[in-house]
């Protein structure tokens, strides 16, 4: 009986309602219950017999279809869920034509645009954006007033944001206008709002963001607002983070 039992997130990820840290999330919140009772954390149950309910609506494990890795070009002003209690635009409404229930992998936030990868596969979702992975994350950003070669060095060796040093990342200034730098920025880490919040440690306005890459794995000239399948290879390599030294973007 125990090896049919699994974790309640991991069920959740299977089902197609979100990565296992966002399903954690929803349990935390409360949201999720299971046979009519408010889950926890560290809950397990049995797929076959116990009936699982996330804002009050049941979700099963969808049987056809297989795996899909889908890339997404998000255009700004689209928020990063499959749905939105705010009936702002989300992404779902640009997957509309994909058959199985995919979910974001990571986020880009309402005002960024840009490569966003979404799956049905939890176990991708969670290696994909395990903190331990570092797995290389490139922008280009437009700021105003300017990134002076100092402030680029400061960003790049860490500053403190929300009570916390970021870690090191790759700060490039590809040009200068008046009033504007466009910049480079490769992160190793995914935390929320980071690249604007490292700005505004300097007195800098991000007020363009997009990326343009995820390990190794580049968004080329997918038009915005269209998404494609990733191929075998571009999913092996993300699943094995052969990450390059260098990029030659």
């Amino acid at each position: 009986m125990q090896s049919n039992l699994m974790r309640l997130q991991k069920y959740m990820s299977e089902c197609g309602v979100a990565s296992r840290r966002k399903s954690e999330a929803l349990i935390e919140s409360g949201a999720v219950k299971v046979n009519g009772r408010v889950a926890k954390i560290g809950d397990k149950i049995n797929p076959k017999t116990d009936k699982v309910y996330v804002h009050n609506k049941r979700i099963v494990v969808k049987k056809k279809g297989g795996k899909r890795y889908i890339m997404l070009n998000k255009p700004r002003g689209y928020v990063t869920t499959m749905s939105d209690e705010m009936n702002r635009k989300c992404v779902a409404d640009l997957v509309k034509s994909i058959p199985e229930r995919v979910y974001p992998v990571g986020r880009l936030d309402k005002d960024s645009e840009g490569l966003l990868l979404l799956t049905n596969d939890g176990d991708f979702a969670n290696t994909v954006m395990h903190p331990k992975r570092q797995i290389n994350k490139v922008y280009h950003i437009t700021v105003k007033p300017d990134m002076t070669d100092e402030q680029a060095k400061t960003i790049s060796a860490g500053v403190v944001i929300d009570g916390r040093k970021s870690a090191p990342c790759e700060v490039r200034i590809m040009g200068r206008q008046e009033g504007r730098a466009n910049v480079e920025m490769v992160l190793h880490e995914g935390r929320n709002r980071e690249i604007r919040k490292l700005c505004e440690s300097q007195g800098i306005e991000v007020i363009r963001l997009k990326r343009i890459a995820i390990g190794s794995v580049k968004m080329g000239k997918l038009k915005q607002g269209m998404w494609r399948d990733l191929t075998f290879d571009e999913v092996r390599k993300l699943s094995a983070n052969p990450n390059p030294p260098k990029y030659s973007l």
